[in-house]
């Protein structure tokens, strides 16, 4: 069918799912589509008295809470753009992506926010707004997703396309008018937009405050979740329940399990797989600004193990450091090519992409791809440590590490060293039934075991924090950055 625009999704479900049809939740508070067309209504015609209009950005700094897609509906209802936007970050890094983005408008929770950005509060518009139907407007830019890049510095994803769907074609074998969970951070590009596409196709979003492991198998059982995307992360810490309290909950109503945002440690993907089937369990990669993905099902990687899949919307090639295309099992920097042509599906605020003659981007990562065209991720460029002249990839280090029983999660760094150049440092964090005795000795020894020797660690440091963030997230160089100051200063 034609595709209608993102504004009309609300009334458009609640006409045919019923108005009393659950819509978004979060803990106890829950919309109906009926609910959503209202408020979203309201919401949009006090925006548009605030003068805002198509292709205009509206931040909203918010938690995860209903009011987020409330405000994307009304947002997209004026053919404007949402952009959401950690409510967590410190107050320079906040000012310093507003500045970028020049929003129309701002929405914030937190009155710390609000009186230093001049935001409106989340529940603006309920009262001010009117019950007038207005007509949607289709804008040519449905999201805008912010990054810090490899670099820190803040850059604005805008995505090119346009504020309307086609509501009986969802992706990724996602259900209509089923039920999806997310456990992930809304300001993050991954849980925004598949939570999105679920509402385009009229699920039910179960959203979470904040990831709790028990918690994400209640409202699976409790909301018969159908589908949900989760991080490495979030699947490594629901693993680590004890088997009882895993048994305790009826997951059968999953249908798929995505995971993306981060490496996937072998020996727990296998283990999902084990637990659910492979035919449950996927993967995708790629950017936020949508150059190309690949995809994978679990079926696929039993027999493609480590592998990210193949490309669904894109052509793929392996460059060399002379620019050299390279051959099917070499590494090399990845570089994308969207189906629809160089420059199709995004432009940055505040950067500038690396687009060859050709077309072909990268967005940073090592890899190679097998005879079959499956793609395989070695590391990033910025995380690459050269010890002696030797490439080192932190997430083969890292990923060996997870085998180990006693490591919870595990994160490797370079770190200055006048004679070799660089030396691997990794940052471990123990799991909750460690060994007490578990120490550098005697991860060195079982790392010797599965890595040359060039590629082990020469320091271990052991930390009670967390090292990634909710979406699976690691600032390598600021923990890098951390520890050269902190030597400096013990010098």
């Amino acid at each position: 069918m034609a595709s209608i625009p993102m504004g009309d999704i609300p009334t458009w479900y609640a006409d045919r799912l019923g108005g009393e049809r659950l819509c978004v939740v979060h803990q106890e508070q829950r919309l109906s589509w009926a609910d959503m067309a209202v408020r979203a209504n309201r919401r949009a015609s006090a925006l548009k008295r605030l003068g805002v209009k198509k292709d205009d950005i509206v931040a909203l700094v918010l938690p995860n809470e209903n009011a987020v897609f409330e405000l994307a509906f009304a947002v997209w209802k004026l053919g404007a753009t949402p952009s959401v936007i950690s409510a967590r970050l410190p107050g320079h890094e906040l000012e310093a992506v507003l500045d970028v983005a020049c929003p129309r408008a701002i929405f914030a929770s937190d009155p710390a926010i609000r009186q230093t950005t001049g935001a409106l509060p989340a529940d603006y518009g309920l009262r001010e707004g009117s019950d007038e139907t207005l007509p949607s407007v289709v804008g040519n830019h449905w999201k805008a997703m912010t990054s810090g890049g490899s670099s820190g510095r803040p850059k604005m994803i805008v995505d090119l396309g346009l504020g309307a769907v086609d509501p009986e074609a969802p992706p990724l074998n996602m259900p209509r008018a089923g039920a999806v969970l997310n456990a992930g951070p809304l300001c993050h590009n991954a849980p925004f937009t598949f939570m999105s596409i679920a509402l385009h196709h009229g699920n039910s979003v179960v959203s979470m405050p904040r990831f709790d492991a028990e918690e994400t198998l209640r409202l699976i059982e409790r909301y018969r979740i159908a589908w949900a995307n989760l991080v490495p992360t979030m699947m490594s810490r629901i693993w680590s329940l004890p088997e009882e309290v895993r048994a305790r909950y009826d997951v059968s109503s999953l249908e798929a399990v995505w995971h993306t945002a981060a490496p996937m440690p072998a020996w727990l993907k296998q283990a999902w797989i084990d637990w659910l089937g492979p035919q449950k369990v996927w993967e995708i990669y790629g950017g936020t600004e949508r150059q190309g993905n690949t995809v994978i099902s679990g079926s696929e990687w039993l027999t493609h193990r480590g592998s990210v899949g193949r490309p669904i919307n894109c052509h793929i090639r392996i460059l060399g450091e002379q620019g050299e295309v390279l051959a099917p099992g070499e590494i090399g920097e990845i570089h994308l090519l969207p189906f629809t042509g160089a420059g199709s599906t995004y432009r940055y605020l505040g950067a500038e992409p690396r687009r060859s003659s050709d077309g072909y981007e990268t967005i940073g990562d090592f890899g190679w791809l097998d005879q079959e065209g499956f793609l395989y991720i070695a590391d990033r460029r910025a995380d690459l440590i050269i010890r002696g002249g030797m490439n080192i990839y932190p997430a083969e280090i890292e990923n060996a590490l997870s085998e180990h029983p006693g490591v919870e999660v595990a994160v490797v760094i370079g770190l200055p060293d006048r004679d070799l150049g660089s030396v691997v440092h990794a940052i471990v964090k123990r799991s909750p039934d460690a060994e007490a005795e578990m120490s550098a000795d005697t991860l060195s020894a079982f790392l010797g075991t599965k890595l040359a020797r060039y590629k082990l660690p020469a320091s271990y440091e052991f930390t009670e924090q967390p090292l990634r963030d909710e979406a699976g997230k690691v600032r390598r160089s600021q923990l890098r950055a951390e520890r050269i100051a902190l030597r400096a200063a013990d010098r």
